[in-house]
């Protein structure tokens, strides 16, 4: 019998401050990786999915944003340029637990 699977991990990247697009007040936002990876036998084997999305501190809103705007943000927050910022727009996404499957 042959386990297999997949596993999904969040990483955080930076906290970054936005004016909301769901609930309007200026507040910290996560700026998370979402990393999808194939497993056998409970052994994490290689990616098979990276999505990037913000998620807001005051109301708990997710939304999914690009690497290149992940990547411009992490830059911004790292370079001292962190000031209050207008939220990315993007689709905006349901917020769910982290998956593990088993398969046979």
């Amino acid at each position: 019998m042959i386990i297999w699977g997949y596993r999904t991990k969040m990483f955080q990247l930076v906290l970054a401050t936005f004016l909301c697009g769901q609930c309007g007040y200026p507040a910290a936002h996560a700026v998370l990786k979402r990393v999808t990876k194939f497993t056998l036998f409970f052994i994490p084997l290689f990616p098979i999915s990276v999505k990037y999305l913000t998620q807001c501190t005051h109301c708990g809103a997710q939304n999914r944003i690009t690497r290149e705007q992940a990547d411009q943000i992490v830059a911004q927050q790292q370079g001292g340029q962190g000031q209050p910022g207008q939220y990315p727009q993007q689709q905006p996404q349901s917020s769910q637990p982290p998956q593990q499957h088993q398969g046979h």
